[in-house]
């Protein structure tokens, strides 16, 4: 008899179709999805605000010391007036080694000779042009008077070598601005809080804040200065540029509230270009913008503040939006400033108008924060008026 067979209870996969997958090899399948995001998420870039500063994510917080390069041209003049009695020490020493006289012993004594002092004598004006370095130049449009009140800051233009009479010479010409190179103390990244009260108007403005953004790499710098209400903007600055031997070299300077306005910096063409068609103007050696002047003024003062006696007269061109002037700032004495942020001890720099319509600035400096502006005000013609005051002191440690 034929045997029957039941048939199986589960059913049989039609044949090409694999089994189904063990739970070892689902569970390793899904750590390795996690693992894929994971890796997505911790590669993705990340950017905070608005608008990143390219030195937003490398910036140096040390001061950048620009020494005059006027110091180093004499320097190797100086070398090969020591060379000279070099050679004359190579014969004699074989003399006193195979004879022993006493005799020879003098010879020794010719090889500083006297020319010896006339190389000491030209290195003492290259050892005293670090010491005596920026040169503040005096304003074209000043009186013969005022002019010459600002010379003391200059006797070291005859004993500070090419360099320091080029900016002496410089500082005399019609343009009134700095030129040449100047020593300098550019302060390393930092971030300043203000508080600040202002008038618009007839109604006086409150509850205004702001702060100063300064990122610096060593070669390029980024800097901004903003003051906001709750409604709008009172006051947006913003300069780019590079760091060279003369200090802060702008690139890019813009003004924004509702819409933005840009002055370019133009260097090959000595000139400047405005984005709201207004004609271009030359650029003039050390000019500055709006917002680079007050850093460029602090490191100055930072790097020599001897040089700079209450009375001194610093005249720069200063960019604006649609224009282009010679500002001229005033050294004040230090003044003692009671803060939001503390009490400080500030040197005040005042730039006044000059014309109808012009604007009058105010900058207070602290040396132990290695001359940042602790207090700025500007006013204009109308009275209208934005007094910015540091709301917190910086951690220890500041830049000076």
């Amino acid at each position: 008899m034929p045997t029957l067979v039941a048939p199986s209870s589960s059913p049989s996969l039609p044949p090409g179709l694999p089994g189904r997958p063990s739970w070892r090899v689902l569970i390793g399948l899904t750590l390795l999805v996690g693992l894929v995001h994971l890796l997505l998420l911790g590669l993705a870039p990340m950017a905070m605000g608005p608008e990143p500063s390219p030195l937003a994510s490398k910036f140096s917080t040390r001061t950048i010391v620009i020494a005059p390069q006027a110091s180093e041209a004499p320097a190797p003049a100086a070398a090969p007036a020591e060379a000279k009695p070099a050679p004359p020490p190579k014969p004699k020493r074989p003399r006193e080694a195979s004879v022993p006289r006493p005799k020879p012993k003098p010879a020794p004594k010719p090889i500083p000779v006297e020319p010896a002092p006339e190389p000491a004598a030209a290195a003492t004006p290259s050892t005293e042009t670090p010491d005596l370095t920026a040169q503040a130049a005096t304003d074209s449009g000043a009186a013969p008077p005022e002019a010459a009140a600002s010379a003391p800051a200059g006797p070291t233009s005859p004993s500070g070598g090419t360099g320091t009479g080029t900016a002496a010479a410089a500082g005399g010409e019609a343009s009134g601005t700095i030129a040449g190179t100047q020593a300098m103390k550019i302060p390393g990244s930092v971030t300043l809080d203000f508080e600040a009260t202002g008038q618009s108007g007839a109604s006086p403005q409150r509850g205004v804040f702001g702060e100063l953004v300064w990122l610096q790499d060593g070669s390029r710098y980024d800097g901004r200065l903003t003051l906001k209400a709750v409604f709008f903007t009172l006051l947006n600055w913003h300069s780019t540029g590079r760091i060279g031997p003369s200090g802060l070299e702008p690139e890019r300077y813009s003004e924004s509230r509702k819409s933005e306005v840009a002055s370019h910096f133009v260097r090959d063409q000595n000139q400047i270009v405005f984005s709201s068609n207004a004609p271009p103007v030359p650029l003039l050696p050390g000019a500055q913008d709006r917002m680079s002047v007050m850093m460029q003024l602090g490191g100055l003062l930072a790097a020599s503040p001897q040089r700079y006696p209450a009375g001194t007269r610093i005249s720069v061109q200063t960019v604006g939006p649609k224009d282009a002037e010679v500002w001229v700032f005033v050294v004040g004495d230090e003044e003692k400033l009671s803060l939001p942020a503390g009490e400080f001890t500030a040197r005040k720099l005042t730039r006044d108008p000059r014309k109808a319509f012009d604007r009058k600035l105010e900058l207070w400096l602290a040396p132990e924060y290695g001359y940042l502006p602790v207090r700025i005000k500007q006013t204009e013609a109308n009275g209208d008026f934005a007094d910015a005051q540091l709301r917190k002191p910086l951690p220890p440690g500041p830049p000076n």
